[in-house]
């Protein structure tokens, strides 16, 4: 289909590649804004008056009225879980009576808990429960995702896992960009013995993901009581030579110099960053490493936020992520998300977009071809029911997405997909 989109009160176009620091707020908004679409791609953008002289004739395009709707990019949600087996519900309410997330872990519960549950789901069952997330993910406007492994620490789940993913972005109209997590958490079978577990990842696990294409990000938790930075390093360095880009879960908890560690190796995004240091963030501005905020987990853990407006103001390119898990962060709340990033670590609604678009794209390498509205790029589109983006944070919690495209296409948004 070719599609005309005119009339829009606000198009949000966020062009002119990953922001930032001050540039986040520079959404790029084109005030009674036009699209043309053609093969799933953009190819004109502008004001309706504009548009009326480029394109006088609309004959062999479906016009599309959106005098009442603010028009996006379609969200990146660049740091998500989603595909696991069981849940752990019964530990949200441990939390709850006090208990801290790495005492739960202690006890065998936490990551183990899902490993346990993910080991035991077959391909068909991940298949199911995925495709059901991505289709909620796609309700909140999100259009690409990253996705995890990490539920099964050993080969033949960890394969399993990403075998599902690569089989959901053939189906699904979302675009998953698949993340190896293998040092989610050192399995029971390799207590005490860290490096000898990240041995067997780099050499029995990871060949096997290079040869099938299945992954094209490797991460690593590096936390403590987890992995420490200097198997972080030995692992993420490993990885790289095999061909993968580097992410790594850092500072979530305490700070152990993991967002140093990461801008030194080259990670292309440090996530988490709730107690990263100042000398950390400075690195990451310095190496261009992308600042991944996830504030539903520091809300449904109780911690303290990442500090977004400090990291703003320093100058970093900050993106935001759901962290969509079992455990820590059971949510996909983009409306949610944009509340806390507004309300609770002072971001504008202009910086909360810039984060939600062509700054998770940059996390997962796609900003050239999704996360802004531009000429060339994938016509992957939200229409909010409000005219303007300050009612995302404003409608708190309440999801006004009101229609979404993909490559060019209007999705549905109630029934099952199909590609």
């Amino acid at each position: 289909m070719k599609y005309i989109i005119k009339h829009a009160p606000e198009l949000v176009t966020c062009a002119g590649g990953p922001k930032a620091g001050k540039s986040m707020s520079d959404v790029g908004i084109i005030h009674d804004g036009a699209i043309v679409i053609e093969e799933g791609r953009i190819v004109f953008v502008g004001t309706t008056q504009e548009l009326e002289k480029s394109y006088p004739n609309s004959e062999g395009y479906e016009e599309v009225d959106a005098s009442h709707s603010a028009v996006l990019p379609g969200f990146v949600d660049s740091h998500t879980h989603f595909l696991f087996g069981g849940y752990r519900a019964d530990e949200f309410g441990w939390r709850l009576k006090g208990d801290s997330y790495m005492s739960i872990m202690e006890r065998g519960g936490g990551i183990a808990s899902s490993v346990t549950a993910t080991r035991n789901a077959s391909f068909e069952e991940l298949y199911e429960a995925g495709k059901k997330r991505l289709d909620r993910l796609a309700s909140y406007g999100v259009t690409t995702v990253e996705g995890k492994s990490g539920y099964g620490l050993d080969k033949e789940t960890e394969i399993r896992q990403l075998e599902v993913m690569k089989q959901l972005n053939k189906n699904h109209p979302l675009d998953i960009a698949t993340t190896f997590l293998g040092p989610h958490a050192v399995p029971s079978a390799f207590k005490g013995r860290d490096r000898e577990f990240l041995d067997y990842l780099i050499q029995e696990v990871m060949p096997e993901v290079r040869e099938k294409d299945l992954a094209e990000f490797a991460d690593i938790f590096t936390e403590e009581g987890v992995f420490t930075v200097e198997d972080s390093i030995y692992y993420l360095e490993a990885a790289k030579k095999m061909g993968f880009k580097l992410k790594a879960h850092v500072d979530e908890i305490v700070d152990t110099s993991g967002a140093a560690m990461a801008a030194q190796v080259g990670c292309v995004s440090a996530d988490h960053l709730l107690a990263a240091s100042n000398e950390g963030l400075k690195q990451m501005i310095e190496k261009g490493c992308v600042a991944t905020l996830l504030p539903a987990t520091a809300f449904c853990l109780g911690k303290p936020y990442a500090r977004a407006r400090e990291m703003i103001d320093f100058g970093c390119v900050v993106a935001m992520a759901t962290d969509y898990n079992p455990g820590s962060c059971h949510t996909c709340s983009i409306p949610l998300m944009f509340s806390l990033a507004c309300i609770y670590m002072h971001m504008t609604v202009e910086e909360a977009v810039t984060a939600l678009t062509i700054n998770g794209a940059a996390a997962i390498c796609r900003q050239d071809s999704v996360g802004s509205i531009e000429v060339g790029k994938k016509a992957d589109l939200v229409f909010l029911e409000q005219p303007s983006i300050q009612f995302l944070p404003y409608c708190t919690g309440m999801n006004i997405v009101e229609r979404v495209m993909k490559d060019g296409e209007f999705i549905s948004l109630a029934s099952p997909y199909s590609r």
